[in-house]
């Protein structure tokens, strides 16, 4: 459609004005290079917004950033990476129950399949930080 963003940049900050609009939380996003949208990108932007839906329902409030830099070397993407952090409650990872699949399929398994990887680092008052990653082999 016409309001279908054409790059990763457009898209990584349509996300989490999505997510601000549905949740009335404010998110401060940074994006660095871009790249126009294929299915590894898009992986990328929908794991970034899964991340910042789940920050905006468990932070409580609490301030959440978007970091998304994406490397590109010609018209080859080269690689792409996104911080979503928050400064809420945080949570114990290993306590989430395995028929929660919110983190697990739409995150991590998400970017498995389009050959990236996602890592979540939280502890209980630390706050949570997803780091989601893909690169060229």
């Amino acid at each position: 459609s016409a309001t279908e963003p054409e790059s990763f940049t457009q898209a990584v900050k349509a996300a989490a004005a999505e997510v601000e609009d549905r949740h009335g939380v404010q998110i401060e996003v940074v994006t660095v290079g871009d790249a126009p949208l294929d299915d590894r990108l898009r992986a990328c932007v929908a794991a970034t917004r899964e991340a910042a839906v789940n920050a905006a329902k468990y932070a409580k409030g609490a301030p959440i950033t978007v970091y998304a830099e994406v490397e590109t070397q010609g018209d080859r993407t080269q690689s792409a990476e996104v911080y979503v952090r928050d400064r809420g409650p945080g949570f114990d990872l290993d306590t989430v129950a395995s028929d929660r699949m919110g983190i697990r399929e739409s995150i991590i398994g998400r970017m498995k399949r389009y050959g990236g990887h996602a890592t979540i680092r939280t502890a209980p008052g630390e706050g949570t930080e997803v780091r989601i990653e893909w690169r060229r082999d």
